[in-house]
């Protein structure tokens, strides 16, 4: 049985859980519970702190693991990675009382900086030739200009809201984060096996989100400029209706083209166009 370790609660454990739900992989979850094992996959999950999980899977406690790419740098565990996951995305950023005088980075030479994050920010000041008076504390970095702590903090932000709530503004990106999957480098043969039928699910899973499946209707003089303007994994499924001179086609479209692509088509003399959202893609 394979063994996952994941944050105990906050956005990235719902949307890891999420992931693995939409893999099709079952369990009872319940928030007393520090682990769980799944009825239908060889997986057992772990709640853990996200701070714990690089250590606890680079010693082999846990094999496999969903952490915040801000956690995994600062612990210094990059090359635990084994692929990006594209949700719980966020940012470390600097930010300072909303009412100073902040013009670059060059303005925190010699100010008190509060953080969780000393590393990754140690690693930006240096990288600009800014020497500061790094202060590391576990949580609540917000409030310490307010107390005198510090003139500036280096956090977490997803939407700004807690940043501007607390008299603060965002002045610089540190470091952009996402969720990642990562692995212990020396799993046994079989729990290996285990993790390469869990990534094939989830690469299904991330094709899905990505695409729209789209059928419509063309002239069958039309066929051949239309389907040069549809992407395909090989090329569009193409069906006769019943109306002689009409043919139905049927493509997958990548969300960030869907658009563009929908103009062109439907200019080029496509009609009844239907989109279909996909819940697994597998080439």
């Amino acid at each position: 049985m394979l063994r996952i370790a994941i944050q105990k609660s906050g956005r990235l454990s719902e949307e890891s859980l999420n992931l693995i739900r939409e893999c099709g992989i079952s369990f009872i979850y319940s928030s007393l519970k520090l682990k769980t094992e799944c009825t239908n996959f060889p997986l057992e999950i772990l709640f853990l702190r996200d701070d714990d999980i690089p250590g606890y899977v680079a010693d082999g406690v846990a094999d496999i693991g969903i952490v915040g790419e801000n956690v995994l740098v600062e612990e210094g565990k990059a090359d635990l990675t084994v692929e990006r996951l594209g949700f719980s995305r966020c940012r470390l950023s600097l930010a300072v009382p909303r009412g100073s005088d902040y013009e670059s980075v060059q303005d925190l030479n010699g100010k008190n900086i509060a953080t969780s994050y000393p590393n990754l920010l140690q690693a930006f000041l240096e990288a600009r030739g800014v020497q500061a008076h790094i202060h590391t504390i576990s949580g609540s970095v917000e409030i310490a200009p307010s107390i005198g702590l510090a003139d500036a903090i280096c956090d977490i932000v997803s939407s700004g809201s807690t940043l501007i709530s607390n008299g603060l503004r965002e002045v610089e990106r540190v470091f952009k984060s996402e969720a990642v999957l990562i692995a212990n480098p020396e799993l046994p043969q079989e729990k290996q096996q285990i993790l390469e039928k869990l990534l094939f699910r989830i690469h299904a899973v991330q094709r899905a989100s990505r695409a729209k499946y789209i059928l419509l209707n063309s002239p069958n003089d039309k066929i051949a400029e239309i389907s040069r303007l549809l992407p395909s994994i090989k090329a569009p499924t193409v069906l006769p209706l019943a109306e002689e001179g009409w043919s139905s086609l049927h493509s997958v479209v990548n969300e960030d083209d869907f658009w563009e692509i929908i103009e062109k088509i439907k200019a080029a003399g496509a009609q009844g166009i239907l989109v279909v959202p996909i819940e697994k893609m597998i080439v």
